[in-house]
This record gives C-alpha cells, structure tokens and sequence, in this order.
C-alpha cells in the first residue's frame, strides 16, 4: 500500500510539474485573465490532489503501524525477535517522515507559483489600464486632427475666394 501511495504521490507529483511548466510557459506569454483563471483552479486542485495524497498516506502509515504492532504481539507471543518489526516501523517512519518533506516542498513550490500567477495578473491589469489610457489620448488626437484639417479647408477655401477678388480687383482698378 506504501508503494502504492508512492506511485500515486509520484505520478501527482509529475503531472503538477507538466501543468506548472505550461503555466509558466502561458505566463512568460502574458496569460489572459481566463487562463489566469484556469491556472488558478488547477493549482487549486493540485493542492488538493496533493493533500488527499498527504492524508492517505498518512493514513496508511498509521494501519502500517497498527499493523506492525500486530506482528509485534505476534512476535512476543512466539517469542521471536522483535528487532525486525522495530526497523521496519523505523524505516516506515524514515519513508513517512521523507514523504513529508517532499509534500511540503511541493506545498511551497505550489504557492510560489499562484504568487507568481497573481503578480502576473496584476500586471496584465496594468496593461489594460495603460491601453485604455492610450486609446482615450489617440481618440482625442484624432478629433484635434480633424478639427484642424476641417479649419485648414475652410483656410484654403477662403484663400481661393480671396485670390479669385483680388484677381477680379486688380484688372478693374488698372482700367
């Protein structure tokens, strides 16, 4: 069963590590708010996955250990050595307390990468305001670009008015 939770923890352990890689590789892309959002809720989920793994093992270990007792009494009641189950629960507690150690560190590496994705989503946040911030100046250069080339027009179209009276000016003083 310890080989089993193993295996299990193993192959949850791999899977978050593909899932942590491609959210890293959508992050360096800048992430849209729904994948965002999706990665979220797979980390969410790896967490849980790796605490339903943390829990079962747990309670492996603990019928490990009842277990192990068991055989103890058996021992003593057939007077073998009880040196065997000793070792063997102290080298389940050793497995126990390893397994720990890797849990917890996955368990930090997890929150480091929703930390990661949260400062990401702040960013693409600042972007968007940014962008919005530019589209309202563009806007407003746009309307100032074309009021001014609509006073230009009207510029040109009383030079052309003045010019034709001057020209029809000037032969008419000559005479």
């Amino acid at each position: 069963q310890l080989c089993e939770a193993r295996a299990s923890l193993s192959l949850a352990q791999t899977q978050h590590a593909l899932q942590l890689q491609q959210a890293e590789a959508w992050i360096s892309n800048m992430v849209p708010n729904k994948q965002f959002e999706q990665l979220q809720s797979s980390l969410r989920e790896e967490q849980c996955k790796v605490q339903h793994l943390q829990e079962d093992l747990t309670l492996q270990v603990q019928q490990t250990r009842r277990q192990l007792l068991r055989t103890q009494r058996t021992n003593i009641r057939l007077c073998c050595p009880l040196q065997a189950a000793v070792e063997q629960a102290e080298g389940l507690e050793q497995s126990l307390r390893s397994v720990e150690a890797v849990l917890a560190e996955r368990v930090a590496q997890l929150k480091d990468a929703q930390a990661q994705l949260s400062r990401n989503k702040l960013l693409i946040e600042d972007l968007h305001e940014e962008n919005r911030a530019f589209a309202v100046a563009l806007q407003a250069a746009e309307l100032k670009q074309k009021s001014t080339e609509e006073k230009n027009q009207l510029l040109e179209e009383q030079a052309l008015a003045l010019k034709q009276l001057i020209g029809t000016i000037t032969p008419a003083s000559l005479n």
